[in-house]
Order: structure tokens, then C-alpha cells, then sequence
């Protein structure tokens, strides 16, 4: 099956998934072609079946605005008519879906008849989506989508609630490579960092307000009085600065490190013993299921999708928005030492629900099914 794939080409969750699930299915057969602004951050391997194509956004003085929706249309109907491609699996539906559309009507006046699959991962719904500058044309776009699918079922929800979608939403879970994300020996690494046997904390975000990083760092103050511990943030974003601010008002430092942006971020998991995740809305919460990969257990809260991934009592707990004080109370229940390997091992059981190879199929046969509903289905991409 040659299959075309748009997506963010960034460490956004959207973007991971879409360039992970790219690779997965070359390695079993597929030709995968990525269109993108940017070659995608994970895309860090060579393969006969793999290809990225560049979406060239010329600039003219006449353009506040780079036209780029006309430009990734332009780009799909190229790869599409020469790539000889049998479906577009786009993710994100802004402005994806919406370009995806385009390209296909300008296909089909040239006799090319190519089925579109709209993933939707969460802010292209929870938040940009619902704004009226956005909302017809994302409505329109998912319901032109010959298939859809949702990373969990509040997303599924989420989506019929706040749009006049019309269509099926297939949920497919976000899945995890339990050959890259698993616990490494960093016995080392994590001597350095924690010379007194102290518990290492961990959290990683794009550190906007969604993600709550103050009640990250609450917690951590409140925990380290009761457990010798120190915190790991990964990430980068806009709350970053304020953050640091607030840690030193709180004489936080050393025991908390800013890392950055990091790649490798199962390195970092490896020597953990909780993550934190105490966001006001994830659909799924991938950072989480890449934390329960490493055997690492999480604290979360239980809005969108993480009752889906984060089992009560098993794999870590579930708090209400903004509970500091329960976060609290569980992370001390955690890292008990006679509680701890039990979390760390439920972790492992939970991440392998996951594993790229069960949710893999369930990507290739949809692709099928649409193909299928569409008359697109034929020896060759079947």
C-alpha cells in the first residue's frame, strides 16, 4: 500500500505519533511518503519504503501571511498523482483535513479518486478547533473525510459533542515502541543526579498553561518534605521562564534541573521513579504512556483521556484538577519502597496494551475498510 501521511513536524504529540506510525508501516511493507514543511523530528532512519517530500511555501511581500493550506494542497496533489499513492492519512485536522480536502477535489477532476483519513489527537479539537475563526471549515473537512479516527474515547466524545460531525469516529489508541521506550541500566546517570538514594521525579510538556506547571512544581515542594527527592523538567515553552522564577522564590534549586528539549527522553525516564502529569485536558497523555514504557508510575489528573491509560491504584493514581495536596498523598504512597517495584511492574503490563505491534494492524485494517467503502481496494494495495 503506498500511503501519504501529513502531519506537524515537531515533538508535539500529533507529530510524534504520525511519524512512528509512518516508520512502523515501512518496516512491514508499506511505502510511506511524509509531505511536510519540515523533515519530521523523528524521522532519523533510512528505508526503501520511506520518502519525505517538502512543502515549499514561496514568499512574496504581498503575503502577511504565507499561504501555506494552498501550498500543502499543491503538494499532495503532486505526490498523490505521481507518487501513485492509494489513500492520505492526514493528523491534526487544522488545517490538514482542510487541505487534504482540496487536493482531493482537484484529483478527481484529473480521473484520481484517493480516499482521505482524518486523525484527530486532541487541541485540534479540545481548544483551536472549537474557535469560530475555525469551527465551519474543520467541521466541514472531518465530515468530506472518508474515514475518521480518534486517539481515545473522550476525544471520540469530545468531538460529537462540540461539532456537527456526521460521520463514524473509529478510535485508535496512541501506541508506544517498547523496543526504543524501555528501562535502560543508567545507573550512573542516575547517581549523579541523585548521590543520597533520593526518589527522582520527573515531568516532560511543552510547558504551556495547559499542562499546569506550577502545580508541578507545588507538588514537588510539598513531596520533598516528606521525600528525599529531586525533579527532572524536559521540555521548552512559553511558562518556562516563569517557572524558573518560581522555583527560586520556593529555594527549590538544586534539587530541581530544566534539561530542555530532548529527543532521547527514554534515557531520562529510565532513572525515574514517578512522572507527573497534572494537566487540565490531554485527550490521551503520550508522555504518560512513554513514562509507563520505562516502568515509571504517574501521578495524573483524570480529565479527557487519562482514566483511559492511568488505572487507579495500579499504574499510579488519578487526582481532580488542581488537587496538590491528593497528588501529594499518592506520590508519598508510590515511592514507598515497599510499593514501588509493584507500581514500576504494573507500569511495564500497562505500556505493553500499547505496543506499536497491537495497534499497528488496527491502523492497516481500516485503511482497508476505507478503501474498501471507497471502491479504492484492489490486489495491489490490499
Amino acid at each position: 500500500m503506498k500511503i501519504g501521511i501529513v502531519c506537524y513536524p515537531t515533538f508535539g504529540g500529533s507529530g510524534v505519533v504520525a511519524t512512528e506510525l509512518g516508520k512502523a508501516l515501512t518496516k512491514v511493507g508499506h511505502q510511506v511518503h511524509f509531505i511536510t514543511y519540515s523533515q519530521p523530528q523523528r524521522l532519523d532512519f533510512f528505508n526503501e519504503n520511506l520518502y519525505y517530500h517538502e512543502v515549499n511555501i514561496p514568499a512574496y511581500p504581498l503575503f502577511q501571511y504565507p499561504p501555506y493550506e494552498s501550498a500543502l494542497s499543491s503538494e499532495m496533489v503532486h505526490v498523490a498523482k505521481y507518487m501513485k499513492l492509494d489513500l492520505l492519512h492526514v493528523h491534526y485536522a487544522i488545517p490538514h483535513a482542510s487541505s487534504a480536502y482540496l487536493a482531493k477535489q482537484i484529483l478527481a477532476t484529473q480521473g484520481i479518486h484517493i480516499p482521505v483519513i482524518t486523525t484527530l489527537h486532541g487541541t485540534d479539537i479540545t481548544l483551536v478547533g472549537k474557535d469560530s475563526s475555525y469551527e465551519p471549515v474543520v467541521t466541514f473537512s472531518i465530515n468530506q473525510s472518508d474515514g475518521i479516527t480518534a486517539v481515545s474515547e473522550f476525544l471520540k466524545s469530545d468531538t460529537y459533542r462540540h461539532f456537527a460531525v456526521t460521520k463514524d469516529i473509529e478510535v485508535i489508541p496512541n501506541f508506544i515502541d517498547l523496543e526504543r521506550f524501555k528501562r535502560q541500566k543508567k545507573d550512573h546517570f542516575k547517581l549523579a543526579i541523585c548521590p543520597n538514594g533520593e526518589k527522582l521525579v520527573v515531568h516532560t510538556s511543552n510547558f504551556r498553561k495547559v499542562k499546569r506547571i506550577d502545580d508541578v512544581i507545588m507538588i514537588f515542594h510539598k513531596l520533598r518534605q516528606q521525600v528525599p527527592s529531586k525533579l527532572l523538567l524536559v521540555g521548552d515553552g512559553p511558562d518556562r521562564a516563569r517557572i524558573e522564577k518560581l522555583c527560586m522564590e520556593l529555594e527549590l534549586y538544586p534539587d530541581v534541573r530544566f534539561l530542555g528539549k530532548l529527543d532521547a527522553i527514554e534515557e531520562v525516564l529510565s532513572v525515574a521513579d514517578l512522572f507527573l502529569m497534572p494537566s487540565e485536558s490531554e485527550s490521551f497523555g503520550l508522555a504518560a504512556l512513554e513514562a509507563l514504557a520505562c516502568e515509571v508510575p504517574l501521578i495524573t489528573t483524570n480529565v479527557g483521556g487519562l482514566p483511559e491509560l492511568n488505572l487507579q491504584g495500579v499504574t499510579g493514581f488519578l487526582s481532580n484538577l488542581g488537587d496538590v495536596e491528593d497528588m501529594v498523598k499518592n506520590a508519598v504512597t508510590i515511592l514507598k519502597d515497599e510499593n514501588l517495584p509493584v507500581f514500576k511492574e504494573n507500569a511495564l503490563a500497562r505500556a505493553k496494551e500499547f505496543d506499536i505491534t497491537r495497534i499497528l494492524p488496527m491502523y492497516e485494517k481500516y485503511y482497508e475498510r476505507v478503501l474498501e467503502e471507497s471502491g479504492q481496494l484492489t490486489m495491489d494495495n490490499g
